[in-house]
């Protein structure tokens, strides 16, 4: 076979329950991540009296967490481009899981930060894979939708963590454990393995088009099934098989411009979002609320992050993708700032809310935006790293936050991540490409010719 013609054959499929079967299983993934990602900012308050942690060792823990990240999401890139998109998917999410397991068993605040960054490696790492299948796996009009529906159904896991922290950990000294073991369930993602097919593009990105074109004709006999015939694919165009990805790829100017720019993007979400979310509730209670008041007022803000995935699933496909983040970071900015402000707790849960709900309709357009600034070759790669480093960058974000707390009080936490958001905000108005077009065209061609 000369050539598969993926990405044409996969274009014109009417989304069918394949689709929706591999966004459940996406979406199941997506949830124990969120789910556990913010494990340790729901316990904290607890160890502080529990174990006598400092904000210093709070911010130890959570820094080194966003190494583990930085590691996991390079390592993810690797992953997906040599054992295919699915296995990577299935593996980094059973890494976290079983880590978070071993978080039950912690008996200080060391054993605790060395699991704590064993799970956040596995988190990160599934997310780089699990933007890249579905950016692969879905038809270029209506894939920033369905990736913001996984996140829609996903980040449910943040508020029901959340609540379920709220309701078990003030019930005794060990309840606290609880938490962990409910991330865990996240390796019960391998029910899913039957049901998931391998990303064709991978295959025939190494040149397998013979294999491409098997599990291709799986997925059309699934749909024409289900749906009816199916139209003809646009004419394939010849491509040579893609080698083996290096770092020093990203050197060449064809991928360090979108390689940079995401960096930010992902640089002041990670330090804009982490600060806010894995901080909130040790903030709070260090300022005179209760430990259950504290998690529980976060659980409730927390409510607004599947409605700003639906609000992104809404915009992402119908306008600017660029545009859309643009907006959506620069409204973060302003209700993170007036969070920082009150100590009114309605108002703390309005403007919590808010963050939550634009936040996470930033996280899932970015998702969406980030795999569409490469061609198939440096997909992987220039996601895992732009994501990586954004998540490094945290390393130094909770110190800040530590910093700034004990030095300036608690508003100044507020500033700086106010501030961090519109840095964002800024940057991608300059210098974010344009892609809207390009999905327009994908219909004919791969190749994306960015507009700034």
């Amino acid at each position: 076979m000369q050539h598969a013609n993926a990405l044409n054959r996969l274009n014109r499929l009417p989304i069918s329950r394949f689709h929706k079967v591999t966004l459940l299983a996406v979406s199941f993934a997506y949830f124990f991540e969120f789910a556990d990602i913010n494990s340790f900012a729901t316990t904290a308050p607890k160890l502080i009296k529990l174990w006598g942690v400092t904000v210093d060792q709070v911010a130890y823990v959570t820094s080194l967490s966003f190494v583990g990240m930085f590691f996991g999401s390079i390592i993810a890139s690797k992953l997906a481009d040599r054992w295919g998109r699915k296995n990577a998917l299935m593996w980094t999410t059973v890494w976290f899981g079983v880590f978070s397991f071993a978080a039950v068993f912690s008996w200080d605040i060391v054993s605790l930060g060395v699991f704590r960054i064993l799970t956040s490696a596995g988190l990160s790492a599934m997310t780089v894979v699990a933007v890249i299948y579905v950016s692969e796996l879905y038809p270029a009009a209506s894939r920033g939708k369905y990736q913001a529906y996984a996140i829609v159904i996903g980040i449910c896991g943040t508020p029901v963590t959340n609540l379920i922290a709220s309701a078990v950990v003030p019930i005794s000294s060990w309840s606290w454990r609880l938490v962990y073991l409910w991330g865990a369930l996240g390796v019960l993602l391998v029910l899913f393995t039957r049901h998931l097919k391998e990303s064709p593009r991978w295959y025939e990105s190494r040149g397998d088009h013979a294999k491409a074109d098997a599990v291709l004709r799986e997925i059309e006999e699934q749909v024409a099934a289900e749906k009816g015939p199916l139209p003809e694919p646009a004419p394939p165009i010849e491509e040579a098989p893609v080698a083996k990805a290096p770092l020093r790829l990203l050197l060449n100017k064809k991928y360090l411009y979108p390689t940079l720019l995401l960096t930010v993007l992902w640089v002041t979400q990670t330090i804009g979002f982490f600060g806010y979310s894995s901080w909130a509730p040790t903030l709070l209670a260090k300022e005179g609320f209760s430990v259950e008041k504290s998690v529980f007022y976060v659980a409730l803000t927390t409510v607004g992050a599947p409605l700003g995935s639906y609000l992104a699933a809404l915009v992402t496909d119908r306008f600017e993708r660029k545009w859309c983040l643009v907006a959506f970071g620069a409204v973060i900015a302003l209700c993170g700032l007036f969070y920082g402000l009150t100590f009114n707790p309605v108002l703390i849960v309005v403007f919590g809310f808010l963050v939550n709900l634009f936040e996470r309709g930033y996280t899932a357009l970015g998702y969406a935006y980030s795999p569409e600034l490469f061609d198939t070759r440096g997909r992987s790669l220039g996601t895992g790293v732009s994501y990586g480093l954004g998540r490094l960058s945290n390393a130094v974000g909770p110190l800040i936050v530590a910093a700034l707390y004990n030095g300036s009080g608690y508003r100044s936490v507020f500033l700086f991540i106010a501030g961090t958001w519109l840095v964002g905000a800024v940057v991608l108005a300059i210098f974010g490409p344009r892609t809207r077009q390009a999905r327009l065209k994908t219909a004919t061609s791969e190749a994306i010719t960015t507009t700034p």
